[in-house]
């Protein structure tokens, strides 16, 4: 697919104002848990207890594949095989625009996650130590979505992409490994990540571009432009 195909300015526009938008919303948010002392909020308990009142063993089951896919070792595989598959597709600013992405995501979200130190649900089914803002698992998930959905401009990608990211959420939280605003603050981080990474990756792939279509030029007509 030609490159002026996938990211148009009307594309870049957009998705830097759904970044920043998703970047003050997080601010905002984690304003609002550190104000409240980081003890969950109204929204958390009561979507809490309604996960509570909802669980069964099938429904705890089928909660762990989603998180056992989107953990640390499940993602470093999955994002490895789509990198690698870019770059035999010779998709390579793809590839290294997904794979800044997931790094620079991991690196934000863990060490806020450490820093705030924030408390799981008491009764978690899954990790206990205090790293519960925000959720890395909806943060890694949100990335990925987020980068194939543009790079790859196809409306199932967003589709498949939106259900994974609502059943990663649901999946935390029915596990009662996060509170409903953690999870939430994952999503928002990687939206701002990603689509912040992919304007600045586009950025550079089109300074490159041009730099190679400069000096593709004859010589004469070289000097011509330098000279005008």
């Amino acid at each position: 697919m030609n490159h002026d195909e996938v990211s148009t300015p009307r594309t870049r526009a957009t998705a830097a104002v759904v970044g920043v938008s998703a970047g003050v919303a997080f601010v905002v948010l984690r304003a609002v848990v550190a104000l409240g002392g980081h003890e969950p909020l109204a929204l958390d308990i009561w979507w809490h207890d309604l996960m509570l009142a909802a669980l069964t063993d099938v429904g705890v089951v089928v909660a762990w594949v989603p998180a056992v896919v989107g953990g640390t070792i499940g993602m470093i595989v999955v994002g490895a095989l789509v990198i690698l598959l870019f770059v035999w597709r010779r998709r390579r600013w793809d590839a290294a625009t997904l794979a800044i992405a997931l790094v620079v995501v991991v690196a934000i979200g863990a060490t806020m996650a450490a820093v705030i130190g924030r408390t799981r649900p008491a009764d978690s089914l899954a990790e206990s130590v205090a790293t519960s803002f925000p959720s890395g698992h909806t943060a890694v998930a949100t990335t990925m979505v987020v980068i194939l959905g543009l790079v790859l401009r196809r409306w199932y990608v967003w589709l498949l992409g939106a259900a994974w990211v609502l059943i990663m959420m649901w999946s935390r939280t029915y596990l009662h490994a996060h509170w409903l605003s953690d999870v939430v603050a994952g999503m928002l981080e990687g939206i701002a990540v990603a689509a912040l990474v992919w304007i600045a990756v586009e950025a550079a792939r089109d300074r490159r571009a041009i730099r190679a279509a400069d000096s593709s030029l004859p010589e004469p007509f070289t000097e011509g432009v330098s000279n005008s």
